[in-house]
């Protein structure tokens, strides 16, 4: 079967994949929240503490409903491995460009070490938590679709975020910074983002219904994964 729009799709999530997770991971920022409460969580002093990457990282998630909506969980499954290895190689050219030695009349080594210099947990981390929160999410959708039998859209492209994003978080912050954070921030920021995920998520709703039902005008067929292998390591089904 050939679609029309399905290598565009892939590219944008594997493209937000990418930048969001190496500009945006690594840097912890707050917001203040006037009239917050004394003592209140999550921000017991009046501010917000998140993780910079909660801005655009979610657009990830939002094109992986799409891709599973539409395209099926085998063809979500392909992607999904697609921007596994993506990041992998992310990693693997940013360790090598850093490393290699500056000439001499270049002065810009420690600006690009703050900024590409990935750290191995960091790395660990995102491809860890990328590969299981993709792939619940995934599940969770493909599974709800036959549920609801195609209907209430929002429901299911919501409720695996609040599986899929929680995985994700869970697995991520302790990885990535339990021990180089305090552990109160940890949590803070683990939580905090979760929850702005399924917010963003829900926000995002009336867009997601736009692309989903312009792409299924323009594939013209209607996927449910009645008879699919949900295997991570299954071949590909046509």
């Amino acid at each position: 079967m050939r679609f029309k729009h399905f290598d565009r799709v892939m590219a944008a999530f594997v493209a937000i994949l990418l930048l969001s997770n190496i500009i945006g991971a690594a840097k912890l920022t707050s917001v203040s929240v006037p009239f917050w409460p004394d003592g209140w969580w999550p921000a017991p002093d009046g501010v917000f503490i998140y993780g910079a990457g909660i801005l655009f990282f979610p657009v990830s998630y939002v094109i992986g409903d799409v891709l599973t909506e539409v395209y099926g969980y085998a063809r979500a499954r392909r992607v999904i491995w697609t921007g596994f290895a993506a990041m992998i190689f992310m990693a693997f050219m940013s360790w090598v460009v850093v490393s290699l030695p500056p000439a001499a009349s270049w002065n810009g080594q420690d600006a690009y070490n703050q900024v590409f210099g990935l750290v191995p947990r960091i790395v660990l981390a995102s491809i860890v938590a990328f590969w299981a929160g993709e792939f619940v999410n995934s599940f969770v959708m493909a599974k709800m679709k036959i549920w609801t039998k195609g209907n209430a859209l929002w429901s299911r492209t919501i409720g695996s975020t609040v599986v899929g994003q929680g995985v994700d978080s869970l697995l991520f912050y302790p990885i990535a910074f339990l021990g180089i954070w305090d552990t109160r921030d940890v949590m803070i920021v683990m939580i905090t983002n979760w929850v702005l995920k399924i917010v963003w998520e829900a926000v995002l709703t009336p867009l997601t219904y736009i692309v989903v039902n312009w792409l299924k005008r323009e594939e013209g067929f209607e996927i449910f994964d009645t008879n699919t292998d949900f295997s991570p390591f299954a071949a590909e089904q046509h």
